[in-house]
Protein backbone atom coordinates (compact mmCIF):
# COMPACT_ATOMS: atom_id res chain seq x y z
CA UNK A 1 0.00 0.00 0.00
CA UNK A 2 1.35 3.42 -0.96
CA UNK A 3 1.89 6.28 1.50
CA UNK A 4 -1.07 8.10 -0.05
CA UNK A 5 -3.37 5.11 0.36
CA UNK A 6 -2.28 4.59 3.97
CA UNK A 7 -2.85 8.25 4.88
CA UNK A 8 -6.20 8.53 3.13
CA UNK A 9 -7.55 5.20 4.35
CA UNK A 10 -6.71 6.16 7.92
CA UNK A 11 -8.28 9.62 7.57
CA UNK A 12 -11.58 8.36 6.14
CA UNK A 13 -11.81 5.56 8.68
CA UNK A 14 -11.41 8.10 11.51
CA UNK A 15 -13.82 10.50 9.81
CA UNK A 16 -16.49 7.82 9.50
CA UNK A 17 -16.01 6.73 13.11
CA UNK A 18 -16.40 10.31 14.34
CA UNK A 19 -19.61 10.73 12.35
CA UNK A 20 -20.93 7.44 13.70
CA UNK A 21 -20.09 8.56 17.25
CA UNK A 22 -22.00 11.80 16.64
CA UNK A 23 -24.87 9.81 15.05
CA UNK A 24 -24.77 12.10 12.04
CA UNK A 25 -26.19 10.99 8.72
CA UNK A 26 -26.73 13.57 5.95
CA UNK A 27 -30.28 13.75 4.65
CA UNK A 28 -31.08 12.35 1.23
CA UNK A 29 -30.97 15.45 -1.00
CA UNK A 30 -33.70 16.67 -3.31
CA UNK A 31 -31.07 17.00 -6.05
CA UNK A 32 -27.48 15.99 -6.68
CA UNK A 33 -25.12 18.69 -5.43
CA UNK A 34 -21.74 18.57 -7.15
CA UNK A 35 -20.29 21.25 -4.88
CA UNK A 36 -20.14 21.36 -1.05
CA UNK A 37 -22.78 24.11 -1.07
CA UNK A 38 -26.36 23.62 -2.18
CA UNK A 39 -28.00 25.08 -5.24
CA UNK A 40 -24.84 25.78 -7.24
CA UNK A 41 -24.42 24.23 -10.66
CA UNK A 42 -26.39 21.50 -12.42
CA UNK A 43 -28.10 18.48 -10.95
CA UNK A 44 -28.44 14.83 -11.95
CA UNK A 45 -29.37 15.74 -15.53
CA UNK A 46 -25.69 15.89 -16.50
CA UNK A 47 -25.47 12.13 -15.94
CA UNK A 48 -27.87 11.64 -18.83
CA UNK A 49 -30.76 9.18 -18.70
CA UNK A 50 -30.15 6.94 -15.67
CA UNK A 51 -33.55 5.29 -15.27
CA UNK A 52 -33.06 1.55 -15.34
CA UNK A 53 -29.30 1.92 -15.84
CA UNK A 54 -26.41 0.57 -13.77
CA UNK A 55 -24.68 3.51 -12.11
CA UNK A 56 -21.43 3.50 -10.12
CA UNK A 57 -21.09 5.91 -7.18
CA UNK A 58 -17.35 6.17 -6.46
CA UNK A 59 -16.49 6.77 -2.81
CA UNK A 60 -20.15 6.88 -1.84
CA UNK A 61 -19.66 7.76 1.83
CA UNK A 62 -22.94 7.88 3.73
CA UNK A 63 -24.82 6.82 0.59
CA UNK A 64 -27.25 9.74 0.35
CA UNK A 65 -26.52 10.61 -3.29
CA UNK A 66 -26.92 6.99 -4.37
CA UNK A 67 -30.25 6.78 -2.57
CA UNK A 68 -31.42 9.98 -4.29
CA UNK A 69 -30.60 8.58 -7.75
CA UNK A 70 -32.41 5.33 -7.03
CA UNK A 71 -35.52 6.91 -5.52
CA UNK A 72 -35.91 10.00 -7.69
CA UNK A 73 -34.51 8.75 -10.99
CA UNK A 74 -34.99 4.97 -10.97
CA UNK A 75 -31.28 4.17 -11.30
CA UNK A 76 -29.67 0.93 -10.13
CA UNK A 77 -26.74 2.24 -8.13
CA UNK A 78 -23.69 0.41 -6.88
CA UNK A 79 -22.32 2.58 -4.08
CA UNK A 80 -18.71 1.59 -3.54
CA UNK A 81 -16.79 2.72 -0.47
CA UNK A 82 -13.35 1.70 0.81
CA UNK A 83 -13.65 3.06 4.35
CA UNK A 84 -15.31 0.49 6.63
CA UNK A 85 -16.77 3.18 8.88
CA UNK A 86 -18.15 5.18 5.97
CA UNK A 87 -19.68 2.00 4.56
CA UNK A 88 -21.17 1.28 7.99
CA UNK A 89 -22.79 4.72 8.03
CA UNK A 90 -24.48 3.99 4.71
CA UNK A 91 -25.80 0.53 5.52
CA UNK A 92 -27.03 1.52 8.98
CA UNK A 93 -29.41 4.01 7.41
CA UNK A 94 -30.05 2.90 3.84
CA UNK A 95 -29.40 -0.86 3.65
CA UNK A 96 -32.97 -1.64 2.58
CA UNK A 97 -33.18 1.00 -0.15
CA UNK A 98 -34.49 -0.55 -3.34
CA UNK A 99 -32.18 -0.03 -6.29
CA UNK A 100 -28.98 0.54 -4.26
CA UNK A 101 -26.24 -1.97 -3.52
CA UNK A 102 -23.68 -0.87 -0.94
CA UNK A 103 -20.26 -2.42 -1.57
CA UNK A 104 -17.31 -2.22 0.82
CA UNK A 105 -14.33 -2.61 -1.53
CA UNK A 106 -11.43 -0.99 -3.32
CA UNK A 107 -12.80 0.50 -6.54
CA UNK A 108 -9.87 -0.57 -8.72
CA UNK A 109 -9.97 -4.19 -7.56
CA UNK A 110 -13.76 -4.30 -7.76
CA UNK A 111 -13.92 -3.01 -11.34
CA UNK A 112 -11.40 -5.63 -12.51
CA UNK A 113 -14.11 -8.30 -12.29
CA UNK A 114 -17.40 -6.36 -12.33
CA UNK A 115 -19.77 -6.13 -15.26
CA UNK A 116 -19.10 -2.75 -16.94
CA UNK A 117 -21.30 0.12 -15.76
CA UNK A 118 -23.39 2.45 -17.90
CA UNK A 119 -22.75 5.61 -15.85
CA UNK A 120 -20.21 6.59 -13.17
CA UNK A 121 -19.71 9.61 -10.96
CA UNK A 122 -17.62 10.78 -8.01
CA UNK A 123 -18.50 13.73 -5.80
CA UNK A 124 -15.25 15.04 -4.37
CA UNK A 125 -13.77 11.57 -3.95
CA UNK A 126 -11.65 10.64 -6.97
CA UNK A 127 -8.96 13.15 -5.95
CA UNK A 128 -7.96 10.77 -3.14
CA UNK A 129 -6.89 8.06 -5.60
CA UNK A 130 -3.84 8.18 -7.88
CA UNK A 131 -5.34 9.08 -11.28
CA UNK A 132 -2.76 6.93 -13.07
CA UNK A 133 -4.46 3.94 -11.43
CA UNK A 134 -8.05 5.15 -11.06
CA UNK A 135 -8.74 6.39 -14.58
CA UNK A 136 -7.61 3.27 -16.50
CA UNK A 137 -9.65 1.15 -14.07
CA UNK A 138 -12.70 3.30 -14.77
CA UNK A 139 -12.15 3.07 -18.51
CA UNK A 140 -12.20 -0.72 -18.28
CA UNK A 141 -15.12 -0.64 -15.86
CA UNK A 142 -17.42 1.43 -18.08
CA UNK A 143 -19.24 0.58 -21.26
CA UNK A 144 -18.19 2.40 -24.43
CA UNK A 145 -19.89 5.79 -24.54
CA UNK A 146 -20.69 5.77 -20.82
CA UNK A 147 -20.58 9.16 -19.06
CA UNK A 148 -18.16 9.84 -16.21
CA UNK A 149 -18.81 12.94 -14.07
CA UNK A 150 -16.22 14.08 -11.53
CA UNK A 151 -16.53 16.80 -8.92
CA UNK A 152 -13.06 17.81 -7.72
CA UNK A 153 -11.38 20.47 -5.60
CA UNK A 154 -9.78 23.29 -7.62
CA UNK A 155 -8.91 25.97 -5.04
CA UNK A 156 -8.91 25.35 -1.29
CA UNK A 157 -9.98 27.48 1.69
CA UNK A 158 -6.57 29.14 1.79
CA UNK A 159 -6.77 30.24 -1.83
CA UNK A 160 -4.23 27.66 -2.90
CA UNK A 161 -4.98 26.78 -6.52
CA UNK A 162 -4.45 23.51 -8.37
CA UNK A 163 -1.13 21.88 -9.07
CA UNK A 164 0.41 21.86 -12.53
CA UNK A 165 2.09 18.50 -11.84
CA UNK A 166 0.45 15.13 -11.25
CA UNK A 167 1.50 14.84 -7.62
CA UNK A 168 -0.56 14.66 -4.42
CA UNK A 169 -0.41 17.29 -1.70
CA UNK A 170 -1.64 17.56 1.86
CA UNK A 171 -5.20 18.79 2.38
CA UNK A 172 -7.25 18.75 5.56
CA UNK A 173 -10.68 17.27 6.18
CA UNK A 174 -12.35 19.78 8.48
CA UNK A 175 -14.83 18.72 11.15
CA UNK A 176 -16.89 21.06 13.29
CA UNK A 177 -16.19 19.53 16.70
CA UNK A 178 -13.04 17.47 16.10
CA UNK A 179 -9.44 18.08 15.00
CA UNK A 180 -8.81 18.22 11.22
CA UNK A 181 -7.62 15.10 9.45
CA UNK A 182 -4.64 15.27 7.05
CA UNK A 183 -5.07 13.62 3.66
CA UNK A 184 -3.12 13.47 0.42
CA UNK A 185 -5.08 14.67 -2.60
CA UNK A 186 -4.47 15.12 -6.30
CA UNK A 187 -5.65 18.74 -6.66
CA UNK A 188 -4.89 19.24 -10.34
CA UNK A 189 -5.38 21.97 -12.90
CA UNK A 190 -8.26 21.33 -15.33
CA UNK A 191 -5.85 20.89 -18.25
CA UNK A 192 -4.03 18.14 -16.34
CA UNK A 193 -7.27 16.31 -15.64
CA UNK A 194 -8.21 16.63 -19.29
CA UNK A 195 -4.85 15.23 -20.40
CA UNK A 196 -5.06 12.33 -17.94
CA UNK A 197 -8.60 11.46 -18.97
CA UNK A 198 -7.74 11.63 -22.66
CA UNK A 199 -4.71 9.38 -22.18
CA UNK A 200 -6.89 6.89 -20.30
CA UNK A 201 -9.49 6.56 -23.04
CA UNK A 202 -12.03 9.29 -22.27
CA UNK A 203 -13.32 12.22 -24.25
CA UNK A 204 -13.69 15.32 -22.07
CA UNK A 205 -16.88 17.19 -22.94
CA UNK A 206 -16.81 20.06 -20.44
CA UNK A 207 -14.95 21.40 -17.41
CA UNK A 208 -16.73 24.03 -15.32
CA UNK A 209 -15.47 25.98 -12.31
CA UNK A 210 -17.83 26.92 -9.48
CA UNK A 211 -16.65 29.46 -6.90
CA UNK A 212 -18.22 29.60 -3.46
CA UNK A 213 -21.39 31.73 -3.46
CA UNK A 214 -19.83 33.87 -0.71
CA UNK A 215 -17.15 35.90 -2.48
CA UNK A 216 -15.16 36.09 0.77
CA UNK A 217 -14.64 32.32 0.67
CA UNK A 218 -11.90 31.29 -1.74
CA UNK A 219 -12.96 27.68 -2.41
CA UNK A 220 -13.51 26.76 -6.05
CA UNK A 221 -14.85 23.40 -7.21
CA UNK A 222 -14.38 21.98 -10.70
CA UNK A 223 -16.86 19.75 -12.45
CA UNK A 224 -15.63 17.50 -15.24
CA UNK A 225 -17.92 15.79 -17.73
CA UNK A 226 -16.28 13.04 -19.76
CA UNK A 227 -17.31 10.00 -21.74
CA UNK A 228 -15.64 6.65 -22.26
CA UNK A 229 -14.51 6.49 -25.87
CA UNK A 230 -15.77 3.62 -28.03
Amino acid sequence: MSAEETTNNRAWQIYGRRQLDHAYTPPVPDRINWTPWEGTGPGAEILGAVTGRRVLDIGSGAGHHAVHLARAHGAYVTAIELSPTQHERAVRTHADTEGVEFVHADMISYLASAEPFEVAYAIGTLAYIDPHHALPALRDGLRPGAPLVLSLLHTDLHGRGPSTQVTPREQMILLRDDPPLPTLMWVLAPRLWEDLLTESGFCVEAIDLFPHPDTNVMVVQQLIRARRRP
